[in-house]
């Protein structure tokens, strides 16, 4: 009798990591020494943000995604700031816009001109005061248009409406006070109706962010949970921390009962913090360790076991931070599902790190890009204040389709050849 292995069939079983070559990295980035426990970077389809040291306040540097290589020295900065930059997001409806926080308990809203910058950025469009003390993170909302989170050390989650003509907000349209601690992370479900929180008293909850209430609340005390994340449409939630043996550890939770973890996996007995990224076009799931120079990643799947280990993309040198470029920003035609940037401060170097899916063929692979998030918001902020929900707006495909030119079938536009077909349609480029 002959025995046949169970395989699981995965189009990612062989996705791989590749760095970018030293010409296509960023040098000579005086990159922050902060030992604050954030990404450090923010990444879009124009620009890298990266927190960098500054004497006498606190500032970030923001450059051109295609002006690799060395950094001038007296690249100008975006410096507002009088304290340390702890946190800083890019806009994802806005692409010239960036929100930034920092232990002068402000948090600051930014123009970044679309020229190069001439000299140092030091007027901000709008200034958000509110916290007590120092504010440890941002978060835009994914779906409502002038909407930011914020979460500070004064134990408080704070919501802004950006959508004012004041320059100065001195009061956020709601305070969440549901707290004991510091708030070590914040995720939002892919509608925005939802805000899950870890803190460092290690609990999980789930908010409803409008109304400021806890509707879950995690009491396990096997897991100690220090960062957290939705994944995607799946009604499940990832949270990153450590086992009571004090092993790096990471658990599932169904986002209505965070009773029991639905899986726990320990990975090993290092002491920096694990990232948790998820993409819920692919529905994979990568996990980068603060001080390591590897990137796990898994595929999420409903059934049991719901985190299937994949590989794991390795190196010698550490990361600091880690920026990602969302999905409208990557290379399909390398087949890139997934970019990071990372930041090795020993080397005041950020290095691409691109997750690609191995295809032969150099055409367009439409099963591993479905239709992804756009950049245009589903409601304005007013319409998310009272009460509305919609998801994100779907982008189209990196690809579009559009009738056929001129050049009739057999022609070739933007590198494929036209078939005609039952709409007499093409794909071309957006």
């Amino acid at each position: 009798m002959s025995w046949h292995p169970q395989y699981r069939s995965s189009k990612f079983r062989h996705v791989f990591g590749k760095p970018a070559s030293k010409e296509n990295c960023y040098d000579s980035v005086p990159i922050t020494r902060s030992v604050h426990d954030n990404h450090f970077c923010a990444v879009n389809p124009h620009f890298i943000a990266v927190v960098t040291e500054c004497a006498g306040g606190g500032a970030f540097l923001v450059i051109p995604l295609h002006q690799t290589g060395k950094l001038d020295p007296h690249y100008p900065k975006v410096c507002g700031h009088r304290g340390n930059v702890l946190d800083v997001k890019w806009n994802p409806f806005n692409d010239f816009e960036i929100a930034s926080c920092s232990e002068d308990a402000t948090i600051k809203i930014w123009d970044i001109p679309k020229q190069l910058l001439a000299k140092n950025l030091t007027v901000c469009k709008k200034e958000l005061v509110g916290h007590a003390r120092r504010v440890g993170l941002v978060e835009w909302h994914p779906t409502a248009a002038s909407i930011l989170f914020s979460s500070g050390y004064d134990y408080k989650v704070m919501v802004w409406n950006l959508d004012t003509k004041e320059a100065v907000i001195m009061s956020p349209v709601k305070t969440i006070n549901c707290h004991q601690d510091v708030i070590l992370s914040m995720s939002f479900n892919t509608n925005g109706s939802l805000l899950a929180t870890t803190c460092k008293d290690r609990k999980i909850r789930v908010l409803d962010p409008r109304a400021g209430a806890v509707l879950q609340e995690a009491s396990y005390k096997g897991h100690r949970a220090n960062k957290v994340l939705f994944l995607g449409n799946l009604k499940k939630l990832l949270s990153t921390g450590t086992s009571r043996w004090n092993n790096r550890q990471m658990a599932l939770w169904d986002q209505d009962d965070l009773s029991v973890p639905l899986a726990e996996e320990d990975l090993d007995g290092s002491s920096g913090v694990l990232f948790p990224f998820y993409d819920s076009d692919t529905n994979m799931l990568y996990v980068v360790g603060k001080g390591d120079g590897n990137i796990r990643y898994y595929e999420v799947s409903t059934d049991k076991p719901h985190l299937n280990y994949l590989t794991e993309y390795r190196s010698y040198n550490p990361q600091k931070g880690i920026g990602v470029m969302p999905k409208r920003g990557l290379d399909v035609s390398s087949c890139e599902i997934f970019r990071f940037y990372k930041l090795i401060t020993t080397k005041s170097l950020i290095e691409p790190i691109s997750m690609i899916v191995p295809r032969r063929s150099e055409s367009y692979q439409e099963d591993i890009y479905p239709p992804t998030a756009g950049a245009q918001p589903s409601l304005t902020a007013q319409e998310w204040l009272s009460g509305m929900n919609k998801d994100r707006k779907a982008g189209c495909r990196r690809w579009k389709e559009a009738p056929l030119p001129a050049g009739g079938e057999g022609a070739t536009v933007g590198g494929r050849t036209q078939t005609g077909g039952e709409e007499n349609l093409v794909h071309k480029w957006l």
